[in-house]
């Protein structure tokens, strides 16, 4: 395995994406989703990035790209059309040690992008090690029709769970059990079918008085 798999946060990071076209728009996209401060570089940039930056969500710079556009960037991601500004990107971020993807060029990268399915907080990412991206778009489509929105409603309502369990003092070890068993009695299947009654009283069975849905996501 090459890999070592990891969820990078980026929230309020410098970031630097090289190449204005639609492969670099995704690349931002997935940065602003994440709270990514974004700098776009680009000889040409699409209608989108163009608004986004008269909107003020990402800074772009229509020119090409210079060496001295990673200073302060915690990583940069190379989209751009031309081999020979890809290779510089790659080059010159090894040199200032700034973590660095460039698109459908492993070997040039210090990091590589997964498939992602994502609802809500619920992140689940698919890697090929860059063997068959097609393979990792097959797998991914077949996820999502797996894990729908009811995930996002479930992974909010345990992390609420949680947290109130925690500010009664219990260890995590102590309301382990707790929360295995509410999912092991279908609290996924009551949510995903929008029983709250049936939700209502799991949680009272298994938690006590004074934990409802509605209450728990205030």
């Amino acid at each position: 395995m090459r890999y070592y798999a990891i969820n990078l946060d980026v929230q309020n990071r410098e970031c630097l994406v090289v190449g204005g076209g639609s492969v670099g728009e995704r690349k931002v996209k997935t940065l602003l989703e994440c709270g990514a401060k974004v700098t776009v570089i680009t000889l040409s940039a699409t209608e989108h990035m163009r608004s986004l930056a008269s909107e003020g969500g990402i800074e772009l710079k229509t020119r090409a790209y210079e060496p001295s556009d990673l200073e302060g960037k915690f990583l940069v991601i190379g989209a751009t059309d031309s081999k020979e500004v890809n290779e510089k990107i790659s080059k010159d971020a090894a040199e200032r040690r700034v973590l660095c993807n460039i698109v459908d060029r492993p070997a040039a990268c210090s990091f590589v992008l997964p498939a992602i399915v994502r609802q809500g907080d619920l992140l689940i990412t698919i890697s090929t090690s860059n063997k068959s991206p097609a393979l990792a778009k097959k797998i991914r489509e077949t996820l999502e029709k797996e894990f729908g929105p009811e995930y996002a409603t479930l992974l909010n309502l345990m992390g609420a769970i949680r947290q109130r369990l925690l500010s009664t003092g219990k260890s995590p070890e102590g309301h382990k059990r707790f929360l295995e068993r509410l999912l092991d009695d279908g609290l996924l299947e009551m949510i995903r079918d929008n029983r709250a009654n049936d939700v209502d009283g799991l949680l009272k069975v298994v938690l006590g008085k004074g934990y409802t849905w509605k209450e728990l996501m205030k």
